[in-house]
């Protein structure tokens, strides 16, 4: 007879999904790692990885593989924040004793604050914005790239592309950073370049990131464009996640340390550092909500 509780974070995304295990008292037992778990890009696929990884925590910490039907679990995942893909989520016949549901955002959140309400500014190959403020949830931006993301590295990437085409075609000026994208892409035309970016996804553009941010460590004019562009837009995003008083504001993802150092002195007063990573969030609010099962 199993009479321990153990709870259970997941920070499922489109790339991979993260499982962390705890006893009661908070003492990691074991973690997993597993594929992508967006259900807005396969249901099937996400509840797959869902359950792969929730039993690799499981056997990490050297319990029966029947632990699992006994896991009060948070599930914080991409693509729930749409209704349609957040009921194909609930229609899920998990084999979890408490399930959660919410977003990878809130997982985020309660982790960089501790498992305490908090908002974040995320910038990474994408960006968006999110605060619980009195169990209210407010989100900004995270509509995808290329509708959202803006200031993250695809938003980066995208803008030095098409600064360069418009420079390929006479309608601006070459410069040291367009010309450091073709070489990066050994693109001697506005032809070669749109060969190779008629199928980029995201993560394509943003690697494209590091060409801009390294023009404008050298004070490139159109790299430092960008950059100003972006830091503009998180500055208004971070001031109005403090107008919503949370209790702590930070900045998390690849981008965050960089951008950080181009915000206003009284945006950088605000920021606090991360505390803890996303599936440790998870791990906290399924502990909030089920302590008592």
């Amino acid at each position: 007879m199993i009479h321990q509780q153990y709870f259970l974070g997941i920070d499922g995304g489109g790339t991979k999904c993260k499982a962390r295990l705890e006893s009661l008292n908070g003492e990691l037992l074991g973690e997993g790692l597993s594929g992508p778990a967006n259900p807005a890009q396969s249901a099937d696929i996400a509840l797959n990885s869902i359950i792969d990884a929730a039993a690799q925590a499981v056997a990490a910490a050297n319990l029966p593989a029947e632990t699992i039907s006994t896991l009060h679990v948070c599930l914080g995942l991409a693509g729930v924040n749409i209704p349609a893909y957040r009921d194909l989520a609930e229609a899920w016949q998990l084999p979890f004793a408490n399930t959660l549901l919410t977003t990878d955002l809130h997982v985020a959140c309660a982790g960089a604050h501790g498992g305490q309400e908090g908002a974040i500014m995320i910038t990474g190959t994408g960006s968006s914005a999110f605060a619980c403020v009195n169990d209210v949830h407010t989100m900004m931006g995270g509509h995808g790239f290329p509708l959202g993301d803006k200031a993250s590295g695809a938003w980066l990437g995208w803008r030095a592309l098409s600064s360069t085409l418009e420079a390929m075609d006479g309608l601006s000026d070459t410069t040291p950073l367009t010309d450091a994208v073709c070489e990066q892409l050994h693109a001697s035309s506005a032809e070669d370049i749109v060969a190779q970016a008629l199928h980029y996804r995201s993560a394509d553009y943003a690697a494209l990131a590091p060409v801009v941010v390294g023009q404008a460590r050298q004070n490139e004019a159109l790299a430092t464009a960008i950059i100003q562009e972006g830091a503009a837009y998180l500055t208004m995003v971070l001031q109005r996640l403090s107008d919503l008083k949370p209790q702590r504001l930070t900045m998390i993802g690849g981008l965050a340390s960089y951008w950080s150092a181009h915000l206003p002195d009284h945006i950088q007063r605000k920021l606090s550092p991360a505390l803890c990573s996303p599936e440790y969030g998870a791990v906290a609010l399924a502990r909030q909500a089920f302590k008592e099962a």
